[in-house]
């Protein structure tokens, strides 16, 4: 994620890595959890220990007491940073081709059935033509979908199936199209509900979910700016309506309440972009370019991203 920042900046670099640092921490007692119930085919999350917050402060704090239990979480740690990573360094760089401020990437540590919140930085000074904007917003979920692509693959071949996983207690993760295609790929036949996800499989979902987010076509979001660059009269007027369907989505029986959540929280952000003083439109390659961005979201949305059994 991407959002822009009026005022400038000089980076700092020790607010970054103390968070990258404690999202580490989150991450890495995350992942040992879930290693150790694939390993032992116990539900990967569950409602007594994952959504009752503090079991789940219980359960980190015992994991930071026994730190060598942590190096079974590097497998979903290391995937799952590494694709945030690659989305956020995806915008560094483009800013840096353009000669656009921005700060370095912060991550989120956060004590969830994630281990974090995500990655974000600050665009720190104004971008003043459409090319700039649209590469900026596209550069992130393009080159951290390269990265999540080939690990999810690796991940769902390494998964396993085991009947009824999802029951008693279980939060499931909802499936977007591109993980039931590779299901359906590397387990012909098997209900999703009967496959158990391998931990790097997760941290790739989780790598999708950030996607998908981030490019709803929406203020500042990735997809805004891409959405600006390319329709900017009609960026207001789509802005609007996706984030009203986010807030009445939520509240649909079945459907995951994170919606309107979401919702709320891009009404407060605001839906404006800042104006990009620049005529020229874009070329044929970029308007393909934002075709392929519609279809990465189309292929990692998640309509119910968390149910429960």
């Amino acid at each position: 994620m991407a959002a822009t920042r009026a005022q400038q900046s000089s980076p700092r670099l020790w607010l970054p890595l103390c968070l990258l640092a404690l999202t580490v921490l989150t991450t890495l007692a995350v992942g040992s959890r879930l290693a150790i119930n694939y390993q032992q085919v116990r539900p990967a999350y569950t409602i007594e220990s994952d959504l009752n917050l503090y079991s789940v402060l219980m359960s980190f704090a015992g994991l930071l007491a026994n730190p060598a239990q942590l190096l079974l979480g590097i497998p979903f740690s290391l995937t799952l940073l590494g694709i945030l990573l690659a989305h956020e360094l995806g915008h560094f760089f483009t800013c840096r081709y353009y000669r656009i401020q921005s700060s370095y990437p912060y991550f989120i540590p956060a004590p969830t059935l994630l281990g974090t919140m995500g990655a974000f930085l600050r665009i720190e000074s104004p971008i003043v033509t459409r090319r700039a904007l649209f590469d900026v917003g596209l550069s992130g979920p393009l080159v951290g979908f390269a990265v999540a692509l080939p690990v999810l693959l690796f991940g769902i071949a390494s998964s396993k199936v085991v009947p009824l996983i999802h029951t008693g207690g279980a939060v499931e993760l909802g499936n977007p199209p591109l993980v039931l295609l590779l299901e359906g790929l590397f387990f012909p036949g098997i209900s999703p509900a009967n496959i158990y996800l391998h931990p790097v499989a997760r941290a790739a979902w989780v790598g999708l979910f950030a996607t998908a987010m981030n490019l709803l076509p929406v203020g500042q979001l990735d997809g805004g700016h891409i959405l600006y660059s390319l329709f900017s009269r009609q960026h207001r007027m789509v802005s609007l309506g996706v984030t009203l369907l986010l807030l009445a989505v939520g509240l649909l029986p079945g459907m995951w309440f994170g919606w309107t959540v979401w919702g709320v929280l891009l009404l407060l952000l605001g839906l404006r972009h800042p104006s990009v003083m620049d005529p020229e439109a874009l070329g044929n390659r970029r308007r393909w370019m934002g075709v392929l961005a519609l279809a990465l979201l189309l292929l990692c949305f998640t309509p119910v991203p968390f149910a429960t059994h």
